[in-house]
């Protein structure tokens, strides 16, 4: 481990800063995970949780990340020809077709442009044609790309209709408005690494009652991501049927009691702020933003590269020379546009300092870059 550099800014959408006071649970001792003292903790943990999805529904903590957590949503409610709505715009949205084809799901996807987001009309239009859809699945904020997708409204129609609704929130839940219960989400997922800001490899579920109805009556898949046998052993014993990292579970309750204190709403409003200005300051060195104005996500931006700019390069002199890491594209957008990560513990000197990085790179490579800086401190004062 001698050759890491522990001292980067990670600017990128996942995984994120952690504070000390979090990383600094994870050397509290081992206890034993079938004990009344870990126990107590998960169930505390959970409790949190709840605040956190803004639901009364059953929540259950995985070890494992948010792919786990969207394959066990998937395996426990979808039987081998069921129809399955798939709305996507990047490459998490896509990750939950591939996750379906596993399980034999008859997939119908509502591709949007990558760049911009899934429209209500199109997804009322696919149920009213498709009333035997059991599904529809929908990331609410798409870091591959840079966009947010409008789950309240889309939740509206789905509650018309007899399909369950499953919510990926791994990059927006902690950062954006998220609320399950008045969202009509039965199923909502999430990882511990992005706005909750706690280490990577835990991933939380809940399930509605709704979603109930549903998982008792399809054969799951899977031995280790089966919810049935998480909500036996939680209710009868407050345990996880598989041994959980008990490290992780400490690291995910103190950063719940961060975000917990900072509330909700404040939460959002920082995020929604840090977005504006690194909006703003990318925008000032003339920039072009990839997501559409009405489609930005307000964690993670992405941009499109100035003709000419190599994103090893660049993204090489960010790294090597400033000590900041920021993301580049996935998919059929990589190399063509960049993206800067301002979730979970990132600050406004962490975006001031993320943004005079890129005018130096961009100036370094032979792009003019300048006044980004300036454009995001004006929003930073208000």
């Amino acid at each position: 481990m001698k050759d890491i550099n522990f001292d980067r800014i990670l600017m990128i959408p996942g995984p994120t800063m952690v504070s000390s006071t979090v990383l600094s649970t994870m050397a509290y001792p081992i206890i034993g995970h079938r004990t009344k003292d870990y126990g107590n903790i998960l169930e505390d943990t959970i409790e949190k949780m709840k605040r956190v999805f803004r639901t009364k529904n059953d929540v259950f903590i995985i070890t494992g990340s948010g792919t786990a957590a969207m394959d066990m949503a998937i395996t426990n409610t979808v039987d081998k020809g069921d129809k399955v709505l798939i709305i996507a715009n990047g490459n998490f949205g896509e990750r939950f077709s591939k996750i379906a084809e596993v399980y034999g799901a008859n997939i119908i996807m509502l591709e949007n442009e990558w760049g911009d987001n899934a429209k209500p009309q199109d997804v009322k239009k696919i149920l009213e044609e498709n009333p035997d859809i059991k599904v529809v699945t929908i990331v609410h904020n798409e870091t591959s790309t840079g966009v947010a997708n409008p789950i309240k409204e889309i939740g509206e129609i789905v509650k018309e209709y007899n399909a369950l609704y499953i919510v990926d929130t791994v990059s927006s839940l902690g950062g954006d408005y998220v609320d399950v219960d008045k969202f009509n989400i039965d199923i909502c997922v999430t990882g511990s690494q992005k706005c909750l800001a706690a280490p990577p490899g835990i991933s939380a579920i809940s399930i509605s009652e709704k979603a109930w109805e549903v998982i008792n009556s399809t054969k799951s898949k899977s031995f280790y991501l089966d919810i049935k046998a998480y909500k036996k052993r939680y209710e009868s014993k407050k345990e996880t049927p598989y041994t959980p990292s008990v490290s992780l579970t400490y690291a995910l309750s103190k950063a719940l009691d961060r975000v917990l204190e900072e509330g909700l709403e404040n939460r959002v409003k920082r995020h929604k702020r840090l977005a504006k200005a690194t909006i703003a300051g990318l925008e000032a060195m003339g920039i072009e933003l990839f997501a559409k104005e009405w489609a930005r996500s307000i964690t993670v931006t992405s941009a499109k590269y100035p003709e000419g700019i190599v994103d090893s390069e660049f993204r090489g002199i960010l790294s090597n020379k400033y000590n900041i890491s920021i993301a580049g594209g996935q998919g059929q957008v990589s190399g063509k546009i960049f993206r800067v990560g301002h979730m979970g513990e990132a600050r406004e000197y962490h975006v001031l300092g993320t943004l005079g990085a890129i005018e130096m790179a961009f100036n370094e490579l032979g792009y003019n870059a300048e006044g980004g800086v300036n454009a995001a401190m004006d929003v930073l004062k208000l």
